[in-house]
């Protein structure tokens, strides 16, 4: 454990670089409440999106190289802002009328639209902690809505109404003046329409703790700022929640930054100390915009895991929180060869490179052995020529590529051909394109074929690639990736692959000897 804790504390890995400063933070001082508080917030405004999972598995990174370099025991709130009014209706989710029935009544408020569960919010929570809980995340679950009527945030209402002035002063710098006539750091929870209202504040009275106002119909009400009846604005509730709860740290999208003065300022005021924080940048689509929950422009936990292990989607969380990044179904082939790559290069590695090896933070150190001796991208390939139905015809293939592997020893291997599948049949088939070689291709192509039918050695992946070289050059392609672009778009439809030679081992010389004579005949584009 010495050895660890030395490597961690030198580790340039982003997630000990925040353990490291979370831990000069609680010899401050930070740390008398007997643990380091780690929080991530939810909006259940739209269905949960990996977005939501990336904060927990970034934070958990961090909370777990934590452990590694301190003692002191932690906790993780996954917070849901579900007391949020409605502001509009999600685009991907059924009863479009129903949700606008409802339209800025709290998310726990509203009906289901899926008739599942007891209000919409609570639908969403229930999301959320299914794939939380699906990836063994250790975390508290806090619903605001319990947390404002429990009682629990009554202590840090009241001082809000008793240091009223000091949060709005921060408050009011921040808006645009006409934004300022009528903003309040209170929202009201009307008594009798059950809306959370955006509305002026005629009297915020300290001393009994209450707030007085009038609705859209002018009349006048008076509420206390305790038990429900009243929330904070996001801004205000963001550091006020820091406050009440004692965060150590939070993480949040590169959307959130320029508000963390705000946070901040307002946690201070309310006595509270603002935590670490780290700001990440977004996701973003196929046309480069941010993803959004209401929009559903981005994908989803389901999504990924129809097409890869969820390890590949933590080793995508890993990689450069602080650069923006697609999130599309291209981002995945990549991501699951790269994550068996790091696999494959940790036991052979010293404990310093290994706490740098993003493996050992998706584990928490706890890293297995790779049992991929096929690449995901490999898989791909042969999908697209051997017709199988299911990973079982795959598998005919890669015992003759790697006699030793079965789907009983090699699990991630035998997972991984049935993702390919899917992900070949659902993402490449629609759209893969033949086309007939040139005069030029079609000359090398066959020249290949000739070497192919007199290969006699083993289906060694670097003496095919050797043989495909050989070709390309003398057939002067030059680059000569556009030699390779065209095998694959001849063969396969597609403009590029892993190395050919491996291919060529996988599904064997005389597969694909047959399946150039097709392509030659046209067989393929018809």
């Amino acid at each position: 454990m010495t050895a660890l804790r030395d490597a961690a504390m030198k580790s340039k890995a982003w997630p000990f670089e925040e353990a490291r400063a979370l831990l000069k933070r609680a010899e401050a001082g930070a740390a008398k409440k007997g643990y380091v508080l780690f929080e991530t917030g939810y909006g259940p405004s739209g269905l949960p999106h990996i977005g939501t999972f990336g904060e927990v598995a970034r934070t958990t990174m961090i909370r777990r190289a934590f452990e590694v370099i301190s003692d002191i025991p932690t906790r993780l709130i996954c917070f849901s802002d579900d007391l949020d009014g409605m502001r509009k209706v999600p685009e991907n989710v059924p009863q479009q009328e129903l949700l606008k029935a409802n339209i800025q009544k709290p998310l726990t408020s509203v009906p289901d639209p899926f008739g599942q569960y007891d209000s919409f919010g609570g639908h969403n929570n229930a999301m959320l902690r299914r794939f939380l809980d699906t990836f063994g995340f250790e975390y508290e679950f806090y619903s605001a809505t319990e947390f404002y009527k429990s009682g629990a945030f009554d202590d840090t209402l009241r001082l809000a109404a008793e240091r009223y002035d000091g949060i709005m002063a921060i408050m009011l710098a921040s808006l645009r003046e006409e934004r300022q006539q009528t903003y309040s750091c209170f929202l009201p929870i009307h008594p009798e329409t059950g809306r959370v209202l955006y509305v002026p504040m005629k009297e915020v009275n300290a001393k009994d703790g209450t707030i007085t106002f009038d609705d859209e119909d002018g009349r006048e009400w008076t509420l206390p700022v305790t038990g429900g009846n009243v929330k904070l604005q996001w801004k205000p509730d963001f550091g006020a929640r820091w406050a009440a709860l004692g965060v150590d740290f939070e993480m949040y999208g590169k959307d959130h930054s320029t508000n963390t003065p705000i946070y901040d300022g307002i946690c201070e005021v309310l006595g509270g100390r603002k935590p670490n924080h780290f700001s990440y940048e977004l996701f973003l689509d196929f046309e480069g915009q941010k993803i959004s929950k209401s929009k559903g422009n981005g994908l989803t936990i389901d999504e990924w895991l129809t097409y890869a292990a969820s390890e590949s989607l933590s080793y995508f969380m890993y990689q450069k929180p602080k650069t923006a990044k697609r999130l599309w179904w291209d981002v995945i082939p990549k991501a699951v060869d790269e994550y068996h790559q790091q696999l494959r290069a940790y036991p052979s590695q010293d404990i310093d490179a290994q706490v740098n090896n993003p493996v050992w933070h998706i584990h928490s150190g706890n890293v297995p052995e790779s049992k991929m001796v096929v690449s995901f991208g490999m898989l791909l390939n042969l999908a697209s020529v051997a017709g199988a139905k299911d990973a079982a015809g795959l598998w005919g293939f890669i015992k003759k590529y790697a006699p030793d592997a079965s789907p009983e020893a090699n699990p991630d291997l035998d997972a991984a051909a049935g993702h390919a599948l899917a992900y070949f049949n659902d993402k490449i088939a629609p759209s893969r394109v033949y086309r007939l070689p040139s005069d030029k291709e079609r000359a090398a192509i066959l020249d290949l074929r000739g070497r192919l039918v007199a290969y006699e050695g083993a289906a060694d992946d670097e003496a095919l690639q050797n043989i495909c070289y050989a070709v390309g050059k003398e057939h002067e392609f030059e680059p000569l990736r556009d030699w390779f672009k065209a095998l694959y778009e001849v063969l396969m439809g597609a403009s590029e692959g892993p190395r050919f030679g491996g291919f060529i081992a996988l599904y064997g010389v005389a597969e694909t000897v047959a399946l150039i004579d097709r392509a030659l005949a046209g067989e393929l584009c018809a």
